[in-house]
């Protein structure tokens, strides 16, 4: 029970590596609080969590909206009065060429994958620089390191996330809380269900894998701490 007595807010809990990362947490002692705008997606992980001895509180959540997510982080306080862990996990992507693809889209993956995690960042520091420690976790991609055909209007927003967390984390130090970026190639998960020219499933990552490595971060002593990590298919895809 390498994380008993401490509480991990994870966004993107509703489905995939938010989902896997949420139980691997929640199994490893911590108190888990899971976003997601879903709400029934987000009480069968509560089910889970709880069935398998955790505690869990499932809080609906926007995260492209700083009002909502100041009231996920404020209900966290309430409840458990602190954060120690924050995950964001929440992220959407749609894949086309440059000259194919939709500024809505552009627009969509922004708001998702940088800004609802800038936001979710600036909501837990308080409790965490208060208290001098705290683990953020950010959910980056392979595209940073690899360059996907398709992909420029998420691989912009995974760079604006990796460059963020880099500066967040300098900025952090002297505040004894670490920030890093989990970078995951493909895994299998619902994001790949509407995308008919995606790698063969079976060769992909398992979402608990990539949790796996999630709670390596996370359960780190203090003295330490993983700042980018990169999590590949062992076949070489992605």
């Amino acid at each position: 029970m390498k994380l008993a007595g401490q509480v991990a807010v994870v966004t993107g809990a509703g489905r995939g590596i938010g989902r896997a990362i949420a139980g691997a947490l929640g199994r490893a002692g911590a108190a888990v609080v899971l976003a997601a705008r879903s709400a029934s997606e987000l009480a069968g992980v509560v089910r889970e969590i709880e069935q398998a001895g955790g505690r869990a509180l499932a809080v609906t959540t926007d995260v492209r909206q700083e009002a909502s997510v100041e009231a996920l982080v404020r209900r966290a306080l309430a409840e458990w009065r602190q954060v120690d862990v924050l995950v964001n996990a929440a992220g959407v992507a749609t894949f086309a060429s440059v000259t194919d693809s939709k500024l809505d889209d552009w627009d969509q993956m922004l708001a998702v994958n940088l800004r609802g995690a800038v936001l979710c960042c600036r909501a837990v520091l308080p409790a965490m620089v208060g208290r001098h420690r705290g683990t953020i976790i950010n959910v980056g991609s392979v595209v940073t390191s690899r360059a996907l055909a398709g992909s420029a209007a998420y691989t912009a927003s995974k760079y604006g996330l990796l460059g963020f967390s880099r500066v967040l984390a300098e900025e952090m130090r002297p505040h004894g809380l670490r920030v890093g970026v989990l970078s995951a190639g493909a895994t299998d998960t619902p994001l790949w269900d509407a995308m008919p020219t995606a790698p063969a499933r079976d060769r992909m990552l398992r979402a608990d894998q990539v949790a796996e490595a999630a709670l390596l971060m996370a359960g780190l002593g203090p003295n330490a701490s993983l700042e980018e990590v990169t999590l590949l298919p062992a076949g070489g895809i992605l």
